[in-house]
């Protein structure tokens, strides 16, 4: 189905929603906030996830916490170990090379069929979603990248690039892939002393998709992607586990699902 017109709009707004939940019970508040503290960090990769402590914080029952946790485990940013309880999901370099591979094939996919199905309004939701974000950028200066505020619009503007694709599969699929990306970016962004022109390389595959140029689109979005990573483990990779340490976290988890 292709969304298209002011019914697009509509349609892609629902989509979003579906795909970022809003919280509309207290479970699925419960889980959207845990999920925001592992991708924020807040809750440090590998960290112990005890149910007392987790009861403290976010004030709700252990049902509802194992609920979530749950829901956690199925999106892979937390771990199931037996007899052992739930840890958040560790971070490493076989892991980011292995979500930039996935992440490189979704978001080509999803911008082609953006740029093939998208219309005016679609074009003017990326022209907008890029000035809001630039312009925040120009006003924090050098340090704009540890903002919360920046990191939410610069999410909003690669959402922006693809929501027109007309696949609500694809775009919870891209999502939660980006989601997971945004905790190494986060702790690479700890280390950094300085930034590459991203402002630069975002303007490029804006005029690119607006220009319906798909496979410089294409291109761009791949090595904006691979140059991340590359950065990521340049700067974090210290913090990250090796495959030995990884290897039986990864089958408590396929045991646990």
């Amino acid at each position: 189905m292709i969304l298209t017109g002011s019914r697009g709009m509509a349609g892609r707004r629902r989509m979003r929603e579906r795909v970022k939940p809003a919280g509309e019970t207290r479970a699925a508040d419960v889980l959207h906030r845990m999920r925001a503290d592992i991708i924020s960090c807040t809750l440090k990769p590998g960290a112990k996830l005890r149910f007392e402590a987790l009861r403290d914080i976010y004030a709700v029952s252990f049902s509802t916490l194992r609920e979530a946790l749950s829901r956690l485990v199925a999106e892979g940013l937390v771990i199931a170990e037996d007899q052992r309880g739930f840890v958040v999901a560790p971070v490493s370099i076989d892991d980011l090379n292995d979500l930039t591979y996935v992440r490189v094939l979704i978001e080509r996919e999803c911008v082609a069929l953006a740029i093939k199905n998208g219309d005016d309004a679609w074009e003017a939701d990326i022209i907008g979603a890029f000035h809001r974000m630039d312009r925040l950028q120009n006003r924090l200066g050098s340090n704009y990248y540890l903002s919360e505020e920046w990191g939410k619009l610069h999410g909003d503007f690669h959402f922006s690039l693809v929501a027109a694709c007309g696949s609500p599969n694809l775009l919870e699929i891209r999502q939660k892939l980006f989601e997971r990306a945004h905790r190494y970016r986060r702790m690479s962004s700890q280390f950094r002393t300085k930034w590459r022109a991203k402002d630069v390389e975002h303007k490029m595959i804006m005029d690119s998709v607006v220009a319906r140029d798909a496979a410089k689109a294409e291109e761009l979005i791949e090595r904006h992607i691979r140059e991340t990573t590359d950065n990521v483990i340049k700067h974090a990779g210290h913090l990250f586990v090796t495959s030995d340490e990884e290897r039986p976290r990864r089958t408590s988890r396929v045991a646990a699902e």
